[in-house]
Protein backbone atom coordinates (compact mmCIF):
# COMPACT_ATOMS: atom_id res chain seq x y z
CA UNK A 1 0.00 0.00 0.00
CA UNK A 2 1.60 3.25 -0.77
CA UNK A 3 1.79 6.76 0.97
CA UNK A 4 -0.88 8.31 -1.23
CA UNK A 5 -3.62 5.30 -0.27
CA UNK A 6 -2.92 5.60 3.06
CA UNK A 7 -3.77 8.94 3.63
CA UNK A 8 -6.24 8.86 1.84
CA UNK A 9 -8.11 5.73 3.75
CA UNK A 10 -6.97 7.20 7.15
CA UNK A 11 -8.97 11.06 5.81
CA UNK A 12 -11.87 8.96 5.00
CA UNK A 13 -12.11 6.20 8.09
CA UNK A 14 -11.63 9.47 10.12
CA UNK A 15 -15.63 10.66 9.58
CA UNK A 16 -17.69 7.22 7.92
CA UNK A 17 -19.62 4.83 9.12
CA UNK A 18 -18.03 1.56 8.98
CA UNK A 19 -20.88 -0.58 7.14
CA UNK A 20 -18.22 -1.90 4.37
CA UNK A 21 -15.40 -3.49 4.81
CA UNK A 22 -13.29 -2.04 1.70
CA UNK A 23 -10.47 -3.01 0.34
CA UNK A 24 -6.89 -0.87 0.51
CA UNK A 25 -7.05 0.41 -3.05
CA UNK A 26 -8.47 3.97 -3.64
CA UNK A 27 -8.97 3.92 -7.33
CA UNK A 28 -8.80 7.70 -9.35
CA UNK A 29 -9.42 6.76 -12.75
CA UNK A 30 -9.11 4.28 -15.50
CA UNK A 31 -10.24 3.93 -18.97
CA UNK A 32 -12.47 0.62 -20.60
CA UNK A 33 -11.57 -2.39 -19.04
CA UNK A 34 -8.79 -0.90 -16.49
CA UNK A 35 -9.05 1.50 -13.48
CA UNK A 36 -6.26 2.78 -11.80
CA UNK A 37 -5.54 3.75 -8.39
CA UNK A 38 -3.95 6.65 -6.97
CA UNK A 39 -0.41 5.52 -7.14
CA UNK A 40 -0.40 4.47 -10.70
CA UNK A 41 -1.05 0.70 -10.65
CA UNK A 42 -3.86 -0.68 -13.26
CA UNK A 43 -6.20 -3.58 -12.60
CA UNK A 44 -8.37 -5.65 -14.78
CA UNK A 45 -11.96 -4.52 -13.88
CA UNK A 46 -14.04 -7.99 -13.60
CA UNK A 47 -16.58 -6.54 -11.25
CA UNK A 48 -17.47 -2.88 -13.04
CA UNK A 49 -18.88 -1.16 -9.68
CA UNK A 50 -20.92 -4.26 -9.17
CA UNK A 51 -22.60 -4.49 -11.93
CA UNK A 52 -22.56 -0.64 -12.93
CA UNK A 53 -20.34 0.18 -15.40
CA UNK A 54 -21.57 -1.90 -18.82
CA UNK A 55 -19.22 0.89 -20.98
CA UNK A 56 -16.31 -0.07 -18.41
CA UNK A 57 -14.40 3.17 -17.41
CA UNK A 58 -14.81 6.91 -19.01
CA UNK A 59 -16.58 5.96 -21.56
CA UNK A 60 -16.41 8.90 -23.89
CA UNK A 61 -20.09 9.26 -25.88
CA UNK A 62 -21.40 8.40 -22.53
CA UNK A 63 -19.44 11.14 -20.89
CA UNK A 64 -20.17 13.82 -23.04
CA UNK A 65 -24.11 13.50 -22.62
CA UNK A 66 -23.63 13.94 -18.74
CA UNK A 67 -21.98 16.49 -19.21
CA UNK A 68 -24.15 18.28 -21.81
CA UNK A 69 -27.20 17.60 -19.33
CA UNK A 70 -25.04 19.11 -16.21
CA UNK A 71 -24.73 22.72 -18.54
CA UNK A 72 -28.46 22.42 -18.73
CA UNK A 73 -30.46 21.41 -15.64
CA UNK A 74 -29.84 19.13 -12.86
CA UNK A 75 -33.55 18.70 -10.60
CA UNK A 76 -36.91 20.34 -11.09
CA UNK A 77 -38.96 18.06 -9.24
CA UNK A 78 -41.69 15.82 -10.03
CA UNK A 79 -44.00 18.75 -10.49
CA UNK A 80 -42.98 19.40 -14.02
CA UNK A 81 -41.94 17.69 -17.27
CA UNK A 82 -38.34 17.59 -18.73
CA UNK A 83 -37.07 15.69 -21.80
CA UNK A 84 -34.77 13.47 -20.32
CA UNK A 85 -37.61 12.01 -18.15
CA UNK A 86 -39.93 11.46 -21.39
CA UNK A 87 -37.42 9.32 -23.02
CA UNK A 88 -35.83 7.39 -20.64
CA UNK A 89 -39.22 6.42 -19.87
CA UNK A 90 -39.66 5.41 -23.63
CA UNK A 91 -37.01 3.79 -24.35
CA UNK A 92 -37.09 1.75 -20.82
CA UNK A 93 -40.50 0.48 -22.11
CA UNK A 94 -39.17 -0.69 -24.98
CA UNK A 95 -36.42 -2.31 -24.39
CA UNK A 96 -38.25 -4.44 -21.93
CA UNK A 97 -41.31 -4.87 -23.23
CA UNK A 98 -43.46 -3.66 -20.06
CA UNK A 99 -45.58 -0.22 -20.27
CA UNK A 100 -45.05 2.37 -17.52
CA UNK A 101 -42.15 3.52 -15.72
CA UNK A 102 -41.60 4.79 -11.89
CA UNK A 103 -37.99 6.19 -11.28
CA UNK A 104 -36.21 5.51 -8.39
CA UNK A 105 -32.78 6.67 -6.92
CA UNK A 106 -31.35 3.13 -6.22
CA UNK A 107 -32.22 -0.67 -6.55
CA UNK A 108 -33.58 -1.15 -3.09
CA UNK A 109 -36.01 1.68 -3.78
CA UNK A 110 -37.47 -0.34 -7.13
CA UNK A 111 -38.07 -3.03 -4.59
CA UNK A 112 -40.15 -1.04 -2.23
CA UNK A 113 -41.68 0.57 -4.87
CA UNK A 114 -42.71 -2.90 -6.38
CA UNK A 115 -44.33 -4.27 -3.26
CA UNK A 116 -46.27 -0.99 -2.64
CA UNK A 117 -47.85 -1.70 -6.32
CA UNK A 118 -47.99 -5.26 -5.78
CA UNK A 119 -49.90 -4.71 -2.07
CA UNK A 120 -52.15 -1.99 -3.91
CA UNK A 121 -53.26 -3.64 -6.58
CA UNK A 122 -54.15 -6.38 -4.39
CA UNK A 123 -55.88 -3.85 -1.84
CA UNK A 124 -57.87 -2.48 -5.25
CA UNK A 125 -59.15 -5.59 -6.14
CA UNK A 126 -59.59 -7.76 -2.44
CA UNK A 127 -60.76 -4.53 -1.09
CA UNK A 128 -58.73 -6.10 1.97
CA UNK A 129 -54.95 -5.04 3.38
CA UNK A 130 -53.55 -8.21 4.56
CA UNK A 131 -51.76 -9.21 1.22
CA UNK A 132 -48.73 -11.21 1.65
CA UNK A 133 -45.51 -11.92 -0.60
CA UNK A 134 -43.48 -14.81 -1.37
CA UNK A 135 -40.04 -14.37 -1.70
CA UNK A 136 -37.13 -17.10 -2.00
CA UNK A 137 -34.38 -18.62 0.10
CA UNK A 138 -30.83 -17.16 -0.48
CA UNK A 139 -32.44 -14.44 -2.63
CA UNK A 140 -30.87 -10.67 -2.18
CA UNK A 141 -33.42 -7.58 -3.00
CA UNK A 142 -31.64 -4.69 -0.90
CA UNK A 143 -30.94 -3.24 2.71
CA UNK A 144 -33.90 -1.17 3.04
CA UNK A 145 -36.99 -2.55 5.58
CA UNK A 146 -38.80 -3.54 3.07
CA UNK A 147 -36.80 -5.04 0.52
CA UNK A 148 -34.67 -6.99 3.55
CA UNK A 149 -38.13 -8.34 3.99
CA UNK A 150 -38.09 -10.43 0.67
CA UNK A 151 -34.60 -10.83 1.14
CA UNK A 152 -34.07 -14.72 1.53
CA UNK A 153 -30.53 -14.65 4.02
CA UNK A 154 -30.42 -14.65 7.49
CA UNK A 155 -27.31 -13.33 8.47
CA UNK A 156 -28.88 -9.66 6.78
CA UNK A 157 -31.99 -9.91 8.14
CA UNK A 158 -31.62 -11.18 11.58
CA UNK A 159 -30.35 -8.02 13.29
CA UNK A 160 -33.41 -5.75 11.93
CA UNK A 161 -36.38 -7.64 13.37
CA UNK A 162 -38.86 -7.07 13.33
CA UNK A 163 -39.46 -6.52 8.92
CA UNK A 164 -42.56 -6.70 6.98
CA UNK A 165 -45.08 -9.01 7.96
CA UNK A 166 -46.78 -11.46 5.62
CA UNK A 167 -43.04 -12.67 3.85
CA UNK A 168 -42.81 -16.74 3.12
CA UNK A 169 -39.88 -18.07 1.87
CA UNK A 170 -39.69 -21.08 -0.76
CA UNK A 171 -36.70 -22.56 -2.51
CA UNK A 172 -35.70 -21.28 -5.95
CA UNK A 173 -36.18 -23.32 -8.59
CA UNK A 174 -38.78 -25.82 -7.17
CA UNK A 175 -42.16 -25.30 -7.91
CA UNK A 176 -43.90 -27.31 -5.38
CA UNK A 177 -42.21 -25.00 -2.71
CA UNK A 178 -43.82 -21.80 -4.13
CA UNK A 179 -47.18 -23.76 -4.64
CA UNK A 180 -47.20 -24.87 -0.76
CA UNK A 181 -46.56 -20.92 -0.07
CA UNK A 182 -49.41 -19.49 -1.60
CA UNK A 183 -52.32 -18.88 0.19
CA UNK A 184 -55.49 -16.80 -0.71
CA UNK A 185 -53.66 -13.20 0.71
CA UNK A 186 -50.81 -13.72 -1.63
CA UNK A 187 -50.17 -10.65 -3.68
CA UNK A 188 -46.72 -11.20 -5.49
CA UNK A 189 -43.80 -13.78 -6.14
CA UNK A 190 -40.84 -11.62 -6.42
CA UNK A 191 -37.40 -13.21 -7.32
CA UNK A 192 -34.30 -12.99 -9.61
CA UNK A 193 -34.24 -14.85 -12.72
CA UNK A 194 -30.59 -15.22 -12.09
CA UNK A 195 -29.43 -15.09 -8.28
CA UNK A 196 -26.85 -12.50 -7.31
CA UNK A 197 -25.82 -12.41 -4.15
CA UNK A 198 -27.38 -15.85 -3.75
CA UNK A 199 -24.46 -17.88 -5.46
CA UNK A 200 -24.83 -17.22 -8.82
CA UNK A 201 -28.26 -19.13 -9.59
CA UNK A 202 -30.34 -19.44 -13.08
CA UNK A 203 -33.60 -20.50 -13.09
CA UNK A 204 -34.62 -23.24 -15.07
CA UNK A 205 -37.30 -22.94 -17.44
CA UNK A 206 -39.69 -25.14 -16.17
CA UNK A 207 -38.99 -22.91 -12.98
CA UNK A 208 -39.85 -19.66 -15.13
CA UNK A 209 -43.01 -20.97 -16.63
CA UNK A 210 -44.62 -22.77 -13.72
CA UNK A 211 -44.50 -19.73 -11.72
CA UNK A 212 -45.77 -17.53 -14.44
CA UNK A 213 -48.69 -20.37 -14.84
CA UNK A 214 -49.31 -20.03 -11.06
CA UNK A 215 -49.63 -16.60 -10.84
CA UNK A 216 -51.90 -16.47 -13.88
CA UNK A 217 -54.11 -18.70 -12.18
CA UNK A 218 -54.17 -17.50 -9.05
CA UNK A 219 -54.41 -13.87 -9.97
CA UNK A 220 -50.98 -13.04 -8.11
CA UNK A 221 -48.27 -10.67 -9.82
CA UNK A 222 -45.39 -11.90 -10.64
CA UNK A 223 -42.19 -9.57 -9.59
CA UNK A 224 -38.83 -10.36 -11.43
CA UNK A 225 -35.79 -8.30 -9.76
CA UNK A 226 -33.30 -7.80 -12.52
CA UNK A 227 -31.40 -5.22 -10.87
CA UNK A 228 -28.02 -6.94 -11.21
CA UNK A 229 -28.72 -9.48 -13.99
CA UNK A 230 -30.00 -7.07 -16.17
CA UNK A 231 -29.47 -4.63 -18.80
CA UNK A 232 -27.50 -6.90 -21.38
CA UNK A 233 -25.74 -8.68 -19.16
CA UNK A 234 -26.69 -12.43 -19.69
CA UNK A 235 -27.04 -11.83 -23.48
CA UNK A 236 -30.08 -10.02 -23.95
CA UNK A 237 -31.94 -6.60 -22.33
CA UNK A 238 -33.90 -8.49 -19.95
CA UNK A 239 -32.39 -12.11 -18.69
CA UNK A 240 -36.74 -12.88 -18.96
CA UNK A 241 -36.79 -12.29 -22.09
CA UNK A 242 -34.22 -15.68 -22.71
CA UNK A 243 -37.49 -17.49 -21.07
CA UNK A 244 -40.76 -16.29 -22.89
CA UNK A 245 -41.70 -15.31 -19.61
CA UNK A 246 -42.98 -11.78 -19.22
CA UNK A 247 -43.48 -10.17 -15.30
CA UNK A 248 -45.89 -7.77 -14.65
CA UNK A 249 -43.57 -5.60 -11.88
CA UNK A 250 -39.53 -5.40 -13.18
CA UNK A 251 -36.85 -3.76 -11.41
CA UNK A 252 -34.23 -2.40 -12.96
CA UNK A 253 -31.13 -0.83 -11.55
CA UNK A 254 -27.03 -0.88 -11.35
CA UNK A 255 -26.35 -0.58 -14.74
CA UNK A 256 -29.22 1.71 -16.01
CA UNK A 257 -27.78 5.03 -15.36
CA UNK A 258 -24.51 3.94 -16.39
CA UNK A 259 -23.02 4.70 -13.09
CA UNK A 260 -25.39 7.78 -12.12
CA UNK A 261 -27.89 6.52 -9.00
CA UNK A 262 -30.94 5.97 -10.67
CA UNK A 263 -33.79 2.61 -10.91
CA UNK A 264 -36.90 2.29 -12.06
CA UNK A 265 -40.03 -0.50 -11.53
CA UNK A 266 -41.24 -1.01 -14.85
CA UNK A 267 -45.01 -2.15 -15.10
CA UNK A 268 -47.59 -3.82 -17.41
CA UNK A 269 -50.59 -1.61 -18.54
CA UNK A 270 -53.07 -3.56 -16.42
CA UNK A 271 -50.63 -2.99 -12.79
CA UNK A 272 -50.31 0.70 -13.76
CA UNK A 273 -54.12 1.57 -14.07
CA UNK A 274 -54.99 -0.70 -11.17
CA UNK A 275 -52.52 0.23 -8.16
CA UNK A 276 -50.49 3.31 -7.52
CA UNK A 277 -52.74 6.66 -7.54
CA UNK A 278 -51.56 10.14 -6.88
CA UNK A 279 -49.96 10.37 -3.66
CA UNK A 280 -49.36 6.64 -3.29
CA UNK A 281 -45.55 6.89 -4.12
CA UNK A 282 -43.19 9.13 -5.00
CA UNK A 283 -39.53 10.61 -4.75
CA UNK A 284 -37.69 13.74 -4.68
CA UNK A 285 -34.90 13.04 -6.52
CA UNK A 286 -36.28 10.35 -8.26
CA UNK A 287 -36.65 10.86 -12.19
CA UNK A 288 -34.18 13.97 -12.36
CA UNK A 289 -33.09 15.32 -14.98
CA UNK A 290 -29.45 14.45 -14.53
CA UNK A 291 -30.26 10.43 -13.81
CA UNK A 292 -32.77 10.25 -16.65
CA UNK A 293 -30.44 11.91 -19.42
CA UNK A 294 -28.23 9.13 -18.01
CA UNK A 295 -30.79 5.98 -18.74
CA UNK A 296 -31.91 7.35 -21.74
CA UNK A 297 -27.78 7.48 -22.56
CA UNK A 298 -27.39 4.26 -21.42
CA UNK A 299 -30.07 2.35 -22.71
CA UNK A 300 -29.31 4.28 -26.53
CA UNK A 301 -25.62 3.06 -26.27
CA UNK A 302 -26.77 -0.73 -25.21
CA UNK A 303 -28.82 -0.52 -28.21
CA UNK A 304 -26.63 1.34 -31.04
CA UNK A 305 -23.58 -0.96 -29.97
CA UNK A 306 -25.87 -4.06 -29.74
CA UNK A 307 -24.05 -4.94 -26.61
CA UNK A 308 -26.11 -7.77 -25.11
CA UNK A 309 -25.37 -9.36 -28.95
CA UNK A 310 -21.65 -8.99 -27.93
CA UNK A 311 -22.44 -10.61 -24.42
CA UNK A 312 -24.26 -13.66 -26.16
CA UNK A 313 -21.65 -13.82 -29.17
CA UNK A 314 -18.06 -13.70 -26.38
CA UNK A 315 -19.74 -15.39 -23.22
CA UNK A 316 -18.12 -18.77 -24.90
CA UNK A 317 -14.98 -17.28 -24.57
CA UNK A 318 -15.45 -16.09 -21.14
CA UNK A 319 -17.21 -19.86 -19.67
CA UNK A 320 -13.69 -21.24 -21.82
CA UNK A 321 -11.65 -19.80 -19.56
CA UNK A 322 -13.54 -20.55 -16.39
CA UNK A 323 -13.81 -24.30 -17.09
CA UNK A 324 -9.75 -24.65 -17.83
CA UNK A 325 -9.60 -23.35 -13.81
CA UNK A 326 -12.32 -25.43 -13.44
CA UNK A 327 -10.22 -28.35 -14.84
CA UNK A 328 -6.81 -26.81 -13.35
CA UNK A 329 -7.98 -26.99 -9.78
CA UNK A 330 -9.27 -29.42 -7.54
CA UNK A 331 -10.60 -27.39 -5.16
CA UNK A 332 -12.55 -25.30 -8.03
CA UNK A 333 -16.35 -27.19 -7.70
CA UNK A 334 -17.51 -25.92 -10.62
CA UNK A 335 -18.55 -22.22 -12.52
CA UNK A 336 -21.97 -21.14 -13.26
CA UNK A 337 -23.98 -18.18 -14.96
CA UNK A 338 -25.40 -16.58 -17.85
CA UNK A 339 -23.21 -14.44 -19.82
CA UNK A 340 -21.32 -12.13 -18.69
CA UNK A 341 -22.26 -12.95 -14.70
CA UNK A 342 -20.48 -15.70 -14.15
CA UNK A 343 -19.22 -17.81 -10.40
CA UNK A 344 -16.60 -20.06 -9.37
CA UNK A 345 -17.55 -22.17 -6.87
CA UNK A 346 -15.08 -23.11 -4.67
CA UNK A 347 -14.25 -26.23 -2.01
CA UNK A 348 -14.39 -25.08 1.63
CA UNK A 349 -10.71 -25.62 1.62
CA UNK A 350 -10.24 -22.02 0.00
CA UNK A 351 -12.27 -19.36 0.83
CA UNK A 352 -13.99 -17.19 -2.30
CA UNK A 353 -12.40 -14.04 -0.31
CA UNK A 354 -8.93 -15.07 0.23
CA UNK A 355 -8.56 -15.52 -3.96
CA UNK A 356 -10.38 -12.51 -4.11
CA UNK A 357 -8.19 -10.18 -1.73
CA UNK A 358 -4.72 -11.66 -3.36
CA UNK A 359 -6.18 -11.22 -7.53
CA UNK A 360 -6.51 -7.66 -6.35
CA UNK A 361 -3.10 -7.60 -5.40
CA UNK A 362 -2.42 -9.08 -8.55
CA UNK A 363 -4.23 -6.30 -10.76
CA UNK A 364 -7.48 -8.53 -11.06
CA UNK A 365 -10.55 -6.68 -9.58
CA UNK A 366 -13.18 -9.99 -8.16
CA UNK A 367 -16.33 -9.80 -6.06
CA UNK A 368 -17.45 -12.57 -4.00
CA UNK A 369 -21.40 -14.15 -3.54
CA UNK A 370 -22.88 -16.90 -1.03
CA UNK A 371 -21.79 -20.06 -0.95
CA UNK A 372 -17.82 -19.47 -0.98
CA UNK A 373 -18.10 -18.19 -5.10
CA UNK A 374 -15.82 -15.86 -6.59
CA UNK A 375 -18.10 -13.69 -8.59
CA UNK A 376 -17.30 -12.49 -11.98
CA UNK A 377 -19.11 -8.92 -13.29
CA UNK A 378 -17.25 -7.39 -16.48
CA UNK A 379 -18.08 -4.25 -18.28
CA UNK A 380 -20.55 -5.87 -21.61
CA UNK A 381 -17.26 -4.28 -23.39
CA UNK A 382 -14.98 -7.54 -22.68
CA UNK A 383 -13.57 -8.53 -25.39
CA UNK A 384 -11.59 -12.70 -25.49
CA UNK A 385 -8.30 -11.26 -24.72
CA UNK A 386 -9.79 -9.53 -21.48
CA UNK A 387 -11.01 -13.17 -20.32
CA UNK A 388 -7.52 -14.63 -21.48
CA UNK A 389 -5.73 -11.82 -19.19
CA UNK A 390 -8.48 -12.64 -16.30
CA UNK A 391 -7.47 -16.82 -16.75
CA UNK A 392 -4.05 -16.14 -16.53
CA UNK A 393 -3.88 -13.52 -13.34
CA UNK A 394 -6.69 -16.49 -11.10
CA UNK A 395 -4.37 -19.28 -12.60
CA UNK A 396 -1.57 -17.36 -10.88
CA UNK A 397 -3.40 -17.10 -8.16
CA UNK A 398 -5.21 -20.02 -7.59
CA UNK A 399 -1.80 -21.80 -7.97
CA UNK A 400 -0.23 -20.28 -4.94
CA UNK A 401 -3.81 -21.87 -2.95
CA UNK A 402 -3.21 -25.54 -4.50
CA UNK A 403 0.71 -25.70 -3.17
Amino acid sequence: MGEKTEKLMAAADEHLIRVYNRFPVAFSGGKGMYLTDVEGKQYLDFASGIGVNAFGANDEEFTKAIRDQVGKVLHTSNLYYHGPLAEAAQRLSEVSGLDKVFFTNSGAEAIEGALKTAKRYYYNRMGKNDAEVIAMKHSFHGRTVGSLSVTGTDEYRAPFYPLMSGVAFADFNDLSSVEEAVTDRTCAIIFEPLQGEGGIHPATKEFMEGVRKLCDEKGILLIFDEIQCGLGRTGSFYTFQQYGVRPDILTTAKALGGGLPVGAFVVTNDVAENSLKPGDHGSTYGGNPLCTRAVAESLKLLKERNLPGHVKELAPCFEASLEKLTQKFSFVKEHRGMGYMQGLELAPSVKAIDVVKKALSKGLILLTAEGNVVRMLPPLIAEKEDFDRMEEILAEVMGDFAE
